[in-house]
């Protein structure tokens, strides 16, 4: 063999052992796992109010000469508030049935306030609660007709109540996105003063506990679950075991929050395995003058988003609010941001209601120990 065919064959077996070589070595290369996608840290701001109320009284002052309603003063001191919430959630604790136009005990309210509390900035309408069939089935349908059509010109969605199977997939849970953030909204009510004389429109009821867990369940998809009750004792500032009892299955089913609504009255708050649990919100707005009817909260809730994707539920904030009845801050109904009001006394038209104010204030602030 000659000196240059030694020379190739060692080029030869020098270059097919390296291959070798470094293809065995590949195997042991560090190949880092995918990494997880970085995300922008970002806070969503939920704005939840009490019961809006409808009552007679309520219907004759909005009345306006042309034979329309004007519901302007309502929120006019909080509409900004309401409107910089990435969600704002009402409790409309009537129906929108037609005329004539009632009050208690069979609400029927003008489409009109639905329509202001739209362009207020309210996103969400819950419509569990016991008044939803004071005017029967068609009542009921007709209040869905109202709310679709405010879905169509303000983006509205309602939960609680649906019209058919459909709807009913569609709402129970809600899935309403902010910010990246998805949240799941489950409205339940512990009954309802009169019985639907048809199968639809179906409201989701507290006791129907298979299907409450099955919206649950479904609500795992979502970052946060949230679950706002009609429930608890009118007029008691204190919540019932029955609430507290229904709050722990609720945790314990997957409720990462708990938000209720109808007492009329502002109740304690609480907190059941880390999830924070707020009764009572009180009435949002209503010609209601018993104790301790007029003074109310607004809950405000931050869920922030981490750059890990994951998210929190940060401690609920409140703005204690005032219904001031016509005659005392001004001449109709307005809603009142406590803390921000209370060195201007001299505004009211009526001192009595400015003490009665400052007065349940202190008191229910006392019993409940809701500071902020």
């Amino acid at each position: 063999m000659t000196y240059f065919m030694h020379v190739k064959t060692f080029i030869a077996v020098f270059f097919l052992c390296a291959l070798i070589s470094l293809e065995a070595s590949a195997q042991f290369i560090y190949r880092p796992e995918k990494a997880r996608p970085l995300y922008s840290r970002d806070t969503v701001k939920i704005c939840i109010m009490g019961d809006m109320m409808m009552h007679a009284s309520q219907i004759a002052k909005a009345h306006t000469p042309d034979g329309g309603y004007d519901f302007s003063p309502y929120f006019m001191h909080i509409e900004d508030r309401i409107a910089s919430a990435d969600i704002a959630i009402a409790n409309l604790e009537f129906t929108h049935a037609g005329e004539p136009y009632t009050g208690y005990p069979a609400f029927s309210a003008p489409e009109q306030f639905s329509r202001y509390l739209a362009q207020c900035g309210f996103d969400v309408f819950l419509c569990a609660n016991n008044h939803i069939f004071d005017r029967g089935s068609k009542g009921a349908e007709r209040t869905l007709e109202t709310y679709r059509r405010l879905h169509d010109g303000y983006g509205v969605e309602y939960c609680g109540i649906a019209a058919d199977e459909d709807d009913m997939s569609r709402r129970n849970p809600l899935f309403i996105t902010a910010k990246g953030i998805r949240c799941a909204l489950i409205n339940i009510t512990y009954g309802t003063n009169t019985g639907a004389d048809s199968f639809w429109p179906d409201v989701n009821y507290m006791g129907e506990k298979e299907d409450i867990k099955a919206a649950l369940d479904s609500a795992s998809e979502a970052d946060i679950a949230i679950v706002l009750p009609h429930w608890g004792t009118e007029y008691e500032l204190n919540h019932s075991p029955e609430q507290e009892h229904m709050a722990g299955w609720l945790v314990g089913n997957g409720a990462d929050l708990i938000v209720g609504a109808h007492p009329h009255v502002v109740q304690n708050c609480g907190t059941i395995d880390n999830v924070q649990v707020i009764y009572s919100l009180g009435n949002a707005v209503s010609n209601m003058s018993a104790k301790d009817t007029q003074l109310e909260l607004m809950a405000v809730i931050k869920i922030a988003r981490h750059t890990d994707g994951d998210v929190t539920i940060l401690p609920a904030e409140f703005v204690w609010l005032w219904c001031s009845r016509p005659g005392g801050y001004c001449d109709s109904y307005t809603v009142l941001p406590v803390e921000e009001f209370i060195s201007r006394k001299d505004e009211w038209k009526g001192m009595w209601d400015y003490d009665k104010m400052m007065t349940t204030y202190r008191r229910v602030k006392a019993i409940t120990g809701i500071e902020n």
